[in-house]
């Protein structure tokens, strides 16, 4: 799936508090050097490419992972997002570590 990404238009400490809201709700981990978004939302899916361009990332890749249900009668499309944040300026990675989840909001439970 291909994700365009379009003019940035985002002040990076914008961006960086979106992240780190994203960090909070378990929208968003850290893997290692990447950070990985899970959202059922498409247009997240443009915010998020804003943000980390906003920051000097890049976003990797974009894929659909399932379906997820809401509910008893309603499956919606599960997207994840890979982008990589190399960028010194930044402590998001700690504030990950702080504030976030080694799980995505969307894992199941084992």
């Amino acid at each position: 799936m291909s994700l365009a990404i379009a003019s940035v238009g985002i002040l990076p400490s914008t961006a960086e508090k979106k992240l780190q809201s994203w960090i909070r709700s378990r929208h968003v981990i850290c893997a290692g050097n990447f950070f990985i978004f899970e959202t059922v939302d498409y247009t997240a899916l443009e915010r998020f490419s804003k943000c980390i361009a906003a920051l000097g990332g890049t976003v990797i890749s974009v894929d659909s992972i399932g379906k997820f249900w809401i509910g008893d009668h309603r499956q919606v499309i599960l997207y994840r997002v890979k982008a990589s944040l190399h960028t010194p300026h930044h402590d998001l990675k700690e504030y990950w570590m702080k504030c976030g989840s080694f799980r995505t909001r969307f894992t199941q439970p084992i």
